[in-house]
């Protein structure tokens, strides 16, 4: 298989190949591990239930650029494949509020360990230096475009 030539493609159309491309990696090894049915999407969702209070999908459609609608169905999808749940909200019952189940937090252990796995594989393709190198020079990109802020505050949106 030929290489890819530094030229053939620009520097944001590259890294997000290399991102795509490294999504699939977690996924597939997710898929091998049992977490069956997660997409690309869904880890947009999971960013906001990760460590937080619950938002309600009112408060979650914002967060993704969506609507409420599409927002619901991102969340019941996940709830049918046992990575969600919604419970009612403590100071008013009427209000549910949407939770990564136990199975859920398995996920996404489980995709850490895989995203570690893939920066070990990488820093043996490249060596560790050149590897931190290229993270801290996409981290510079980064934020040179405007970028970094929606990273720090968990707050990426899918692509439109």
């Amino acid at each position: 298989m030929q290489p890819v030539l530094t030229g053939d493609l620009d520097t944001g159309t590259l890294a997000l190949f290399v991102g795509f491309a490294a999504a699939e990696v977690v996924q597939q090894s997710l898929a091998d591990q049992g977490f069956a049915g997660l997409r690309f999407a869904h880890g947009y969702v999971f960013q906001h239930l990760v460590g937080g209070d619950g938002p309600t999908v009112g408060e979650l459609a914002p967060k993704l650029g969506v609507t409420q609608q599409a927002a619901s169905k991102a969340v019941a999808e996940l709830e049918r494949l046992g990575y969600v749940e919604r419970h009612a909200d403590p100071g008013d019952a009427r209000i549910r509020r949407a939770h990564l189940t136990r199975r859920g937090q398995e996920a996404v252990a489980a995709a850490r360990r895989a995203r570690e796995a893939l920066e070990a594989r990488l820093a043996g393709r490249g060596g560790k230096r050149r590897l931190e190198e290229c993270r801290a020079l996409l981290a510079e990109l980064l934020d040179e475009l405007g970028g970094a802020p929606a990273v720090r505050h968990r707050e990426v949106r899918p692509p439109r």
